[in-house]
């Protein structure tokens, strides 16, 4: 799913919940490390900010390691060299290639700004100041300290005021505000010619359910300051006995994470989670519940379809769909038990949380001490970070969350390159043949499904570097001074223009990502693939690399991204978007087999905890075939770019050892254990050490290319390679 959100408003939870179950993002939180020698226990405040050498052809010969053989591990033969020479800066619970870019992307929307910034106020355009306006205004750390909590105030009051579930939910309906349960406007996934309203539930302060159900000695330690700062944050809202409602609060997130809310590997499966419902079946789910009221705070009063993602299976769909026993374990009770709960919870317990969630989701904004205490709890206790990171990086983030392509349009204008596009346009393309190239060869799939396959690829919609019709956000007004309320017209400008969708044609040109957003994605629903023009740099890309080195980068990526039309789930969906079965079963069973195979290849990862703590090889299955998919589809790509001939050695490397270096120096990254544990259970994504060892084992190319034999680590028997795409 497109992962962009970062608060739990209620439009933010609507959005997230309305993003097709299938829409992965290459690295929806960031890279992610590889193995525990490499993992970072203790900050140095003074280390310079890293920096990368690509050499002359796009790789820095002089990196690779005299000391480690590729076929023991590939990811440190490329990669130990730098990472040794390059000790994390405190700002960062990773680091690495994507950040070195993403930070290269925040400095040059900051040398725009601070062009606008320089000019005389006269001299702006209403668009220059709007721009100026929200950066200085999050900038202002004196001014917010000044004001105190009277911004939020009234805000706090509409909480307080809110005595029964149904002016309550009415508040939650209402952009700007946190929500346990909520809705947006998505592209139907059965029907993709029109939007319909996607329901769900959310309500976890911790960042997955996991955290709450951890007995272990870890797990105490981080509910117990969870606690603390939830007793902080409701003191600093005027409870007398904070900590006593501090507990309550926690007592009713671990309810959700109990009773509600499902495992991540299962909330993946888009059979599950589309249920589509009538008005009258959706407020006949829970006796009670006032779901009028959320419905028409939404917006959502006249809607006839509702899909709703967490509702449970009956046994009968249980049968049909052939879950087992512990797959059934691993549901939560969903929206009906989230609507129960509401009911039985006290409303001064909701409100509470309502409060604490305002206060959490916009510390950035309010006085120094919310966001320092923000920072000590999810920075420093959960990710292991020694330091805030600096305020105009933030600013800068904070900006391009109220005006993004507004400031994208000059982004794009300053460093985005026309030829760049036209080179990924010529990558993309030989990597489409590539895939019907794989489509055609392979002998595990029938004619029947195959024309189905090469119909949803000769349908893909590639969308490079930036939208056309950027958005100028008509009507958003941004005022100075006062970044909360920058915060709350935003939230509603955003809820109105999503809700505005419904009745309407579907929109294909609008995108889920800035021009300036260092990633890319895949979302099924409109089977497209999406490039923004700032990952098009290096290490992924240059027009100055050789071109093995570009295969391996960009061209990884944009296999990876196709690689998702045909993942375990992105394959539900034909070339329309239409979520539908357009495999035969024995070729569904065929394709199965071989994803539970890598399955059970990456679930044998075990990295930390003496070999204890392993990666989740059905909750990453999506990635890891991206990356399985999309490196052996730019390899087939890079190779019908050659036609037919050798390419050159350079350096004395030749071009198969270029491209695969190019791969791995793309996930090259440290990171510091607690962000490490967290991405275990949260991110869809595996440690990078395993995105490229666990990959590059798989190919039989890798293995002529730097003479792999059984001696060697990463050595798998030809048998027990895994070949999809």
């Amino acid at each position: 799913m497109i992962r962009t959100i970062l608060t739990t408003t209620a439009s933010a939870l609507a959005l997230a919940l309305a993003a097709p179950a299938a829409a992965e993002d290459l690295d929806a939180h960031g890279p992610q490390l590889s193995d525990l020698d490499l993992l970072v226990e203790d900050g140095d405040e003074d280390v310079p900010m890293p920096t990368m050498s690509f050499g002359e052809w796009g790789v820095d010969p002089s990196m690779l390691s005299d000391t480690i053989d590729p076929g023991d591990d590939f990811f440190a033969y490329v990669n130990q060299d730098w990472l040794d020479a390059n000790p994390l800066p405190a700002e960062f619970s990773r680091f690495g290639a994507f950040n070195l870019l993403r930070e290269k992307s925040t400095s040059d929307v900051k040398a725009l700004v601070d062009e606008l910034v320089s000019k005389p106020a006269n001299a702006l355009t209403a668009d220059e100041k709007r721009i100026v306006d929200a950066y200085n205004s999050y900038l202002d750390t004196a001014a917010i300290d000044a004001a105190g909590l009277a911004p939020a105030q009234p805000f706090l009051d509409k909480i307080r005021g809110a005595n029964t579930l149904s002016e309550l939910v009415t508040l939650w309906g209402t952009p700007g505000y946190s929500a346990p349960m909520g809705g947006g406007v998505s592209v139907d996934a059965k029907e993709p010619t029109r939007y319909s309203v996607y329901i769900g539930s959310g309500g976890l302060g911790l960042p997955d359910r996991d955290y709450y159900l951890d007995e272990s000695e870890r797990g105490k330690d981080i509910q117990t300051k969870y606690r603390e700062y939830l007793t902080f944050l409701l003191g600093e809202a005027g409870y007398e006995d904070a900590a006593g409602m501090a507990d309550k609060v926690y007592g009713f997130e671990d309810s959700i994470a109990r009773k509600v809310s499902w495992d991540r590997a299962t909330r993946r499966n888009r059979d599950l989670t589309y249920n589509a419902l009538t008005p009258e079946e959706l407020g006949s789910l829970v006796e009670g519940f006032p779901t009028t009221a959320l419905l028409t705070a939404s917006g959502f009063a006249g809607t006839d379809r509702f899909i709703v993602g967490d509702l449970p299976p009956s046994a009968e769909e249980a049968e049909e769909l052939g879950l087992d026993e512990d797959t059934l374990a691993k549901i939560g009770g969903g929206t009906p038990a989230m609507m129960t709960l509401l009911l039985e919870t006290p409303m001064d317990v909701l409100q509470a949380w309502t409060i604490k969630e305002f206060l959490e989701g916009n510390a950035s904004v309010l006085p120094t001490k919310f966001d320092e205490a923000d920072f000590a709890f999810y920075g420093k206790t959960l990710s292991g970070t020694p330091e805030q990171r600096a305020r105009w990086k933030r600013a800068i983030g904070e900006t391009e969350g109220l005006l993004g392509e507004l400031v994208g349009k000059s982004y794009v204008e300053r460093y985005f390159p026309s030829e760049n596009k036209d080179a990924m346009v010529d990558l993309v393309d030989n990597l489409r043949k590539a895939l019907a190239n794989s489509i055609e060869e392979n002998d595990w799939m029938s004619a029947a499904t195959k024309k189905e396959a090469l119909a949803k690829l000769n349908s893909f919609d590639p969308k490079i570097g930036y939208r056309d019709n950027l958005e100028t956000y008509d009507g958003l007004a941004i005022i100075g001074g006062n970044p909360l309320a920058n915060r709350m017209a935003a939230a509603e400008w955003s809820w109105q223009e999503n809700v505005s969708k419904l009745g309407g044609p579907i929109d294909r040109t609008e995108w889920g990502m800035l021009p300036q957003t260092v990633n890319a994605y895949y979302n099924p629903t409109k089977n497209e693939i999406v490039f923004p023009a700032a990952i098009l740099q290096q290490p992924f890309f240059a027009l100055t690399n050789d071109a093995a080195v570009n295969y391996g980068g960009i061209g990884g990526v944009i296999g990876h991204e196709m690689g998702h039309g045909f993942d375990d789930q992105g394959a539900k969906s034909d070339g329309t978007g239409m979520l539908r079965n357009w495999w035969t079963d024995a070729d569904r069973a065929a394709f199965d087999a071989l994803t539970d195979a890598l399955v059970a290849q990456y679930d044998a990862f075990c990295p930390l905890d003496d070999g204890n703590t392993c990666v989740n090889g059905r909750f990453t299955l999506g990635e890891n075939i991206g990356d399985l998919g999309g490196l052996s589809l730019a390899y087939r790509a890079y190779k019908l770019s050659l036609n037919g001939k050798e390419d050159k050695v350079i350096d004395g490397l030749t071009g198969d050892q270029r491209f695969f270096m190019a791969w791995a120096q793309v996930w090259r990254s440290a990171q510091r254990e607690e962000s490490y544990r967290q991405r275990l259970r949260t991110d869809p994504h595996s440690p990078e050490e395993y995105r490229v060892n666990g990959v590059v084992r798989n190919l039989d190319a890798w293995y002529d290319a730097f003479n792999v034999s059984p001696e060697d680590d990463l050595y798998l028997p030809p048998e027990e390679r895994v070949h999809i795409w």
